[in-house]
């Protein structure tokens, strides 16, 4: 399928344009439907008219930069997904397309996911970040590093000024 990215720019023109009310604000948990735009490779992309999809904000920062999560109605892999009921539909939160977005992407809130799911989410997103990748997840200069340097010394000022010092 052809990926209509100039339609998407204009739309994202537009959304850079709104200025949000002064009374607008949301919080860690809600679902809304947000203008996720068309993106490259494996990146969820949004659908519809204004290429949106439901979010889960996962984090937020301040009025206008949250970090948000994109739900799916197909079920996917429970490592790197969390299914869930919402509405009483099957959904799918999908871990690991976690995204800063600008809050004048947000279109408009349907609800919650649940504290237990929520928490759910944020530990499997945890895991996911702490988890070395299985292949090809560090650069050789890393390998190099961590050869000569104990991950102990890597957290501490010594180890610091060790690894400062050997790649001199």
């Amino acid at each position: 399928m052809q990926k209509d990215f100039d339609k998407w720019n204009e739309i994202k023109k537009e959304t850079d344009k709104q200025i949000l009310p002064k009374e607008f604000f949301c919080y860690e948990r809600e679902i809304w439907w947000c203008s996720l735009g068309v993106n490259i490779g494996i990146e969820t992309d949004g659908k519809n008219d204004k290429y949106e999809r439901p979010v889960i904000i996962v984090k937020v920062f301040n009025k206008e930069m949250i970090w948000i999560l994109p739900i799916t109605y197909i079920m996917r892999n429970k490592y790197f997904c969390h299914n869930f009921v919402f509405d009483g539909m099957d959904q799918s939160v999908v871990i690991t397309q976690i995204k800063t977005i600008s809050a004048k992407r947000l279109i408009r809130k349907i609800g919650s996911i649940s504290e237990q799911d929520f928490e759910i989410v944020l530990s499997k997103l945890i895991k996911i970040i702490k988890t070395k990748p299985p292949f090809g997840g560090i650069s050789e200069a890393e390998a190099t590093n961590m050869a000569s340097v104990s991950n102990e010394d890597v957290l501490s000022t010594k180890g610091v000024n060790k690894i400062n010092k050997e790649q001199k």
